[in-house]
């Protein structure tokens, strides 16, 4: 597909040539080296749009895929500007379904409506930024920590304005997740199907079928 590939050239592009330099430049000043892991995990999620849904580790595959749903659907109304006429021509869905698809999510669409959609994308990449650098705080200088946090909300800002925005179907969107959610907890468990099944509380026979469906390899 020339959209889907010409959509990837344009991220790549913008994380090597505007994210990455933003990113070793606030290392660099708040930390006082540059830390090249954190900033390769950084730009690693931020290549992954879909999953810079905030899911906290250690969820259920069917409560991770309503979390993502529900702001998967709240981005996209977001960059419409909660046109759902609009909208259902992008996601290849028709306005009754998206309609119902919003109560059931629980979504406030006059919120979004009267929101800014850059501050949307503000907060996934300064969700981002923090789950990763979570994962380094035993590690870092807490004075140096607390220093860096102060600048993730100007830092993301900056991210936020360079990043090209996705365009896919609700079908697309809901496959991207599932194998992406998939391969990392069979990653987190050494490809063990029956374990992984039992962490993410799906029947193994379901997870075998949806490896096989979507791809997933070790």
């Amino acid at each position: 597909m020339p959209g889907k590939k010409t959509e990837k050239a344009d991220l790549e592009a913008a994380l090597k040539e505007k994210v990455e330099p933003l990113l070793e430049e606030a290392m660099e000043n708040q930390l006082g080296i540059t830390i090249p892991k954190i900033e390769a995990d950084i730009t690693d999620k931020l290549r992954q749009p879909l999953l810079n849904v905030y899911l906290p580790s250690g969820l259920p595959f069917v409560k991770a895929k309503k979390i993502f749903k529900r702001e998967f659907l709240k981005r996209e109304l977001f960059e419409h500007q909660g046109n759902i006429s609009e909208l259902a021509e992008r996601l290849d869905l028709d306005r009754r379904s998206i309609h119902r698809t919003i109560k059931d999510l629980g979504i406030r669409i006059k919120a979004i409506r009267e929101k800014d959609p850059s501050h949307y994308r503000e907060e996934m990449v300064d969700l981002t930024i923090r789950s990763t650098l979570e994962q380094y705080k035993e590690i870092l200088q807490p004075k140096k920590m607390e220093q860096l946090y102060e600048e993730i909300p100007k830092l993301s800002r900056n991210i936020a304005r360079f990043l090209p925005h996705e365009d896919l179907t609700w079908k697309q969107a809901e496959s991207e997740f599932e194998k992406q959610f998939l391969e990392q907890a069979l990653k987190d468990n050494n490809w063990n199907v029956g374990e992984t099944a039992r962490k993410i509380r799906i029947r193994a026979e379901t997870l075998s079928r949806k490896v096989r469906k979507l791809g997933l390899k070790k």
